[in-house]
């Protein structure tokens, strides 16, 4: 009876973590592993972005609008005219026409996080900048619970804390290798900033996730360029007007711009192939990678200090991100409305839950009585 009670409470705890009829080979698979690699070739992707700001800001060239127009632009060229050849409700126009303000609040979502996370160095410290540009985890997650109806089991909270544990031991580092700290002119300040980026990041993902999975990779990216070219378009006309006048442009210069340019349309365009393939919370834990890539260019190119804090911190954030993985999301689908005696029995049954496919997020599936 004993050995009974506690195979019944082992079974209990499988289901809560949702690792219930999984076995280690059902988990690790090459599936996952493809998974894995997406993610970090994101990360590379972020890195060459970051490497090629560095480069810039030490030319002394300070125009993100600038690149992200450039960005933005590109991907008006590519995706929206792709999506003025398609034809039905995919059509540019049309799309235009019957969602034109989703997609315009997108575009500004998207826009003002890159543009405040970078005004945010102005006026803190990397260190807080590191920390609390970790909140967009928290918040895309909170946003697909109540929006996107994703639900997640214990073992994702306990994945995401030891990819946070990560982040912890990567800032640890930097302190203990005395990285230069940037700026505390208004901390209070750039730390908000660095929050409403986060918060509009998750907005921003939270809609791509939607988007690819709903409709397609391609229309999301063409309103995407269209909308961003247009509002990064008008910031830099009145921001950095003067900025523009100041560049001295050399080969060099020009090669670091396009080098940025391409990343960046690299990593938006594969962006929504890996989200489409788990989900935008996953993605941004693959992200939190990104710095490290970054540091470990920084050791060659600018001679930043080694820590074992840094491989430390890379574990933490694989293993978070393996563990999130390993066992899918589900979701609560609404059940129709019906008087009908079977679907008030499929009603009451709609709390089983079912394993998922293997790629995605699985679904509460409402088992009928019939």
């Amino acid at each position: 009876m004993e050995a009974q009670a506690d195979e019944k409470m082992c079974g209990k705890l499988r289901l809560a973590c949702g690792l219930y009829n999984y076995k280690l080979r059902d988990v690790f698979t090459w599936d996952l592993l493809k998974t894995l690699v997406m993610g970090q070739v994101l990360s590379v992707m972020i890195c060459g972005t970051a490497v090629s700001c560095q480069y810039l800001a030490d030319a002394g060239v300070e125009t993100p609008m600038l690149q992200s127009f450039l960005n933005y632009a590109l991907l008006l060229l590519a995706y929206s005219t792709i999506l003025c050849t398609h034809t039905g409700d995919q059509n540019f126009l049309q799309v235009l026409k019957t969602k034109w303000w989703k997609y315009l609040l997108m575009g500004l979502a998207d826009v003002e996080a890159n543009y405040t996370v970078v005004m945010a160095y102005r006026y803190t410290t990397l260190t807080s900048i590191q920390l609390l540009d970790c909140f967009v985890v928290p918040a895309l997650m909170l946003m697909s619970w109540f929006l996107l109806k994703t639900r997640y089991r214990p073992l994702h909270y306990i994945a995401v804390t030891v990819c946070l544990l990560g982040v912890g031991a990567m800032v640890g580092a930097d302190i203990l290798a005395g990285r230069d700290p940037g700026s505390t002119s208004d901390v209070m300040l750039g730390d908000s900033l660095v929050l409403i980026s986060a918060i509009l990041y998750a907005v921003s993902n939270m809609c791509q996730e939607f988007t690819v999975k709903n409709r397609s990779r391609v229309e999301f990216l063409g309103m995407m360029g269209f909308f961003g070219t247009i509002i990064s378009g008008i910031q830099l006309a009145a921001l950095e007007v003067s900025a523009l006048k100041k560049i001295k442009w050399t080969f060099h210069i020009a090669m670091l711009f396009i080098l940025y340019m391409l990343c960046m349309f690299a990593l938006y365009s594969f962006m929504p192939v890996v989200v489409k393939r788990t989900s935008a919370t996953a993605v941004n834990l693959s992200l939190l990678t990104a710095d490290l890539f970054s540091l470990f260019c920084g050791l060659f190119l600018f001679h930043y200090t080694f820590s074992p804090l840094y491989m430390m911190a890379f574990v933490l954030i694989m293993m978070g991100f393996v563990t999130f993985n390993a066992v899918p999301t589900y979701s609560a689908q609404p059940v129709p409305d019906s008087s009908d005696s079977s679907d008030q029995e499929a009603r009451s049954a709609s709390d089983r839950l079912l394993p998922a496919d293997r790629n995605g997020q699985s679904h509460l599936t409402v088992v009928s009585a019939l």
